[in-house]
C-alpha cells in the first residue's frame, strides 16, 4: 500500500497539470491570461473612444461646413467685412508658417538629440537638460507667443511677421522634436555602432551614416507631430504674426498674414455678422483640419517609404 501511494505521488509531480507539491499549475497561468485579457481590452476600448472622438469632430465639421466650400471660397480673399469671399490668403499663411517653423525646428531638434544621445556624458547637466526639455513641452502656447512678442517682434524689431511667427513656432516645437528623435536614436542598436567603428569609421561617419538612417522614421514621427501642433496653433500666431485682414499673399518673410486659426476666431468672436458667417466659420475649421491631415498624410507616406527601403 506504501508503494501505490508513492507512485501515485510520483505520477502526481511528473503530470505537467501539477506542481511540485502536487497542486494545480493552470490557475495562475489562467489568472495571468485573465489580466492580460482585462488590459489589452482596456487599450482597445481606448482607442476606440479616441477614434470615435475623431469621427464625431469630423462629421459635425462636415455636416456644417461643406456647404460654404467652392472653388472661390478656396480661391480668393475675404471682402464684405469678411462675410464674403474665401480664406486663399488664410491657407497660404498657414502653410507659410508650419513649413516655415519646420525648417528651423527640425535640424535644429535633430541635431540637439544627436549631441544628447551621442556625445553629451551622462551627469548632473545633461539631467539638468533633459528636466528643461521636458518642462518645455509642457508650457502653454500663450507663453510661446508672448516670449516671440517680447523677443522677436519688439527685441529684434522684426514686426508682427510671418518670420516672427514661424520662428516662434519652431521654438515651441523643438521640444517635441528633440524628445522622438532623442527615442528614436535610443531605439538603434548599439551593435550597429560598434560594427561601423570596428571597420574603421569615426563617429560621425558612425553616426551620419549608420545611426541616422536607422532611426530616421522615428526622427519623422517627431517632425509629424510638430508640424501638427505648428499648423494648429493660435496663441503665438496672434502676438507674433496674424493680422485681422491681409487681402494680399505674403511677399516676403517680413510681410504680415493671415491664418486659419486666427480667421476662425475673428469670425467667431469679433466679426460683425456672427451668425451669419456661422457656415464660413465652420468652413475655416473643416478646411484646417483637412490641411493639417493632408500634411500629416504626406509625412506619413514619406516615413512609411523610407522604413520599407531601409528593411
Amino acid at each position: 500500500m506504501m508503494l501505490n501511494l508513492q507512485t501515485e505521488s510520483i505520477n502526481l509531480k511528473q503530470d505537467s497539470r501539477f506542481g511540485k507539491n502536487g497542486a494545480p499549475q493552470g490557475t495562475p497561468k489562467s489568472r495571468r491570461r485573465l489580466y492580460q485579457s482585462i488590459v489589452f481590452n482596456l487599450l482597445r476600448a481606448a482607442a476606440l473612444v479616441n477614434g470615435a472622438a475623431l469621427a464625431i469632430i469630423l462629421w459635425f465639421m462636415l455636416a456644417r461646413g461643406w456647404r460654404a466650400i467652392n472653388w472661390e471660397f478656396l480661391t480668393t480673399a475675404p471682402y464684405d467685412s469678411m462675410t464674403k469671399g474665401g480664406i486663399l490668403p488664410c491657407i497660404v499663411g498657414t502653410l507659410c508658417l508650419g513649413l516655415g517653423a519646420m525648417v528651423v525646428a527640425f535640424p535644429i531638434g535633430v541635431a540637439s538629440a544627436i549631441y544628447l544621445n551621442e556625445y553629451a556624458r551622462p551627469g548632473k547637466v545633461l539631467r539638468i537638460i533633459r528636466l528643461g526639455i521636458n518642462n518645455l513641452a509642457g508650457v502653454p502656447s500663450v507663453v510661446f507667443g508672448l516670449f516671440g512678442l517680447a523677443f522677436f517682434v519688439i527685441y529684434l524689431e522684426m514686426g508682427v511677421s510671418l518670420l516672427a511667427g514661424a520662428l516662434t513656432l519652431a521654438a515651441m516645437s523643438l521640444p517635441v522634436i528633440i524628445g522622438a528623435s532623442e527615442e528614436a536614436l535610443k531605439s538603434v542598436p548599439d551593435t550597429y555602432r560598434e560594427a561601423s567603428l570596428g571597420l574603421g569609421a569615426t563617429k560621425w561617419q558612425t553616426i551620419y551614416r549608420v545611426v541616422l538612417p536607422a532611426a530616421m522614421p522615428g526622427i519623422l514621427t517627431g517632425g509629424i507631430l510638430g508640424l501638427s501642433r505648428a499648423a494648429g496653433e493660435l496663441a503665438p500666431v496672434m502676438f507674433t504674426a496674424a493680422v485681422y485682414f491681409a487681402p494680399k499673399l505674403p511677399s516676403s518673410p517680413f510681410s504680415e498674414v493671415m491664418t486659419l486659426p486666427y480667421h476662425i476666431y475673428v469670425l467667431a468672436t469679433a466679426g460683425t455678422e456672427i451668425e451669419a458667417t456661422r457656415p464660413l466659420q465652420y468652413g475655416s475649421a473643416l478646411v484646417l483640419i483637412v490641411l493639417v491631415l493632408g500634411m500629416n498624410l504626406a509625412a506619413i507616406i514619406y516615413r512609411a517609404r523610407l522604413r520599407n527601403r531601409l528593411s
